[in-house]
């Protein structure tokens, strides 16, 4: 049920929509002097009518962060509040005048301090209380962290939990009454941050929408960090051209897209693929073209697909999954170049030296930083056993074609979680659920059925059987658990198919039977 702020009538509507702006705008205004937060200074209210066109000029210039224009009138509160005698977080509440009584945070991505603007605008306008926060630091780089542990643990959890924890206070003094419900949305970093706030503070959310996470940080950054070691600067024996990772790519989908019972360009599950690049090794005498490879070039491609170990032998990160070629050539891992995030965690915070170079990364530094583990970023605990107890609900997905972190990593901490748990999956399924989300990129994008609501631009519908964000609040209210996640694939703004997401442990298969572009064609199996 909505709260509705001020009310327009059919007769009067030009009369009373007037009224409610200035209804709105004078609670807006008078918002700042209700408000009584601990170590927080309040910047301004701001009250925004649907159709504005809202830029950002304060916004880090590394965070790009484009105009964006509001769809329903809201209160815009912005403010900083201090976390520790030197570090803080500066995060913002959008209220909307037709609201849900539901609240809901938004995470980061990458080592970013910018706010999820498009996120927050996307939740607002279905009518939750919004909030989002800059992780303890502006812009996209790492050097914030440079002799500043504080700023280590905003970025590990205390920006979203101290989001969280403000927020709420901010919609009740606006509304005047307590949230029914709270939720949170984030992909990538973001989906770190809501695991780490489901292992660490189950309080905060009564649901969590987890997209790619970047579960066990540490090693996650040795591994993105691997990659310019193995293939080397362009010109190197163990270069890849970006035409022939268009070949690796091909040579892919010729050996395994057929698993899934159908050839489309798309893997349903990547873990069935132990591709074999020796298929297109030159021909004796030839040199390496577009469309071949030497054998070192091979080697580099098996190493990518093949697990990382540390020097003891045990699993540092699991392989990239293969399908994702296309989507990381040539701007992410295969461009020759060491990966920024990767150089920036170790310079800033493992080592504490900006001159360290990330061409000597190995073993030893991956031994490091997880055994520093700064602020207990690794997120990696399996014992959810307060989210159960409390009644929270997680709906965790992962893209299959994910360029940046391996979807192979999602599988191993469900896992995790049900051997510490000592839970099968069909008790776990009460409160945590994980959906592999074929031809899907990086949190958004790819070939696939990929619009499943994570995103404003990417929600083609709000049925909860096709929208991720919903499908959470109807579980977390209504009892009824999503059991697959319709996706939709949408070229030019038009929906060309569908297909159903499985829930884990289950893959897709095609049946053979009808067009493959109806999704009853397709069953988990």
């Amino acid at each position: 049920m909505r709260v509705i702020l001020c009310a327009a009538t059919a007769v009067l509507s030009s009369l009373a929509t007037a009224t409610c702006t200035q209804h709105g705008q004078h609670q807006c205004s008078k918002l700042a002097k209700k408000l009584n937060i601990q170590d927080a200074t309040v910047w301004f209210t701001e009250y925004v009518s649907a159709g504005t066109n809202m830029s950002f000029p304060d916004a880090h210039p590394t965070c790009a962060q484009g105009a964006l224009t509001a769809g329903v009138d809201f209160c815009r509160v912005a403010l900083y509040v201090a976390t520790s005698s030197r570090s803080g977080i500066s995060m913002e509440a959008w209220l909307p005048s037709n609201w849900t009584g539901r609240f809901l945070s938004t995470g980061n991505g990458g080592l970013n301090g910018c706010l999820s603007y498009s996120d927050m605008l996307y939740t607002v306008g279905l009518g939750f209380a919004t909030v989002g926060a800059n992780n303890g630091h502006n812009g996209t780089s790492g050097e914030p962290f440079l002799n500043n542990p504080d700023v280590v643990t905003d970025f590990a959890w205390r920006s979203v939990h101290t989001n969280a924890v403000v927020g709420k206070q901010i919609s009740k003094a606006f509304y005047s009454k307590k949230h029914t419900k709270s939720y949170y949305l984030g992909c990538s970093t973001g989906g770190r941050q809501g695991f780490k706030s489901a292992q660490s503070f189950p309080d905060d959310f009564d649901g969590i929408v987890a997209g790619a996470p970047a579960f066990n940080f540490n090693n996650l950054t040795s591994w993105s960090g691997h990659f310019y070691l193995r293939i080397g600067a362009p010109g190197s024996p163990t270069f890849l051209t970006p035409a022939q990772w268009f070949a690796v790519h091909a040579d892919i989908m010729a050996q395994c897209d057929g698993l899934d019972g159908h050839v489309d360009g798309i893997l349903e599950d990547p873990q069935l693929c132990h591709y074999r690049p020796e298929s297109l090794l030159c021909p004796p005498g030839t040199n390496a073209s577009s469309t071949c490879l030497t054998g070192t070039q091979a080697s580099t491609v098996r190493s990518i697909f093949s697990n990382l170990h540390g020097a003891d032998g045990a699993l540092v990160y699991p392989r990239m999954q293969p399908g994702s070629e296309l989507l990381g050539t040539p701007y992410i891992y295969w461009s020759g170049q060491p990966f920024a995030y990767t150089a920036d965690w170790f310079r800033y915070v493992i080592h504490s030296d900006p001159a360290w170079d990330p061409a000597t990364l190995g073993p030893a530094d991956y031994a490091l930083a997880d055994a520093l583990n700064p602020a207990d970023i690794r997120t990696w605990s399996g014992d959810l056993s307060k989210v159960r107890a409390r009644g929270a609900r997680i709906l965790h997905w992962h893209g299959l074609q994910d360029q940046i972190i391996s979807s192979e990593i999602s599988p191993l901490y469900y896992d995790h979680v049900a051997r510490t748990m000592n839970l099968p999956s069909g008790e776990l399924d009460e409160f945590y659920r994980f959906f592999r989300i074929s031809g899907t990129g990086h949190c958004q994008g790819g070939p696939g059925a990929s619009f499943i609501g994570q995103g404003r631009l990417a929600a083609a519908s709000l049925e909860p059987e096709q929208n991720v964000l919903m499908a959470v609040v109807r579980w977390v209210e209504q009892g009824t658990a999503p059991e697959s996640i319709l996706g939709s694939a949408v070229v030019n703004g038009s929906v060309v198919y569908q297909r159903r997401h499985c829930k884990y442990p289950l893959r897709n298969v095609y049946t053979g039977e009808g067009d493959p572009k109806d999704p009853d064609t397709w069953e988990c199996v």
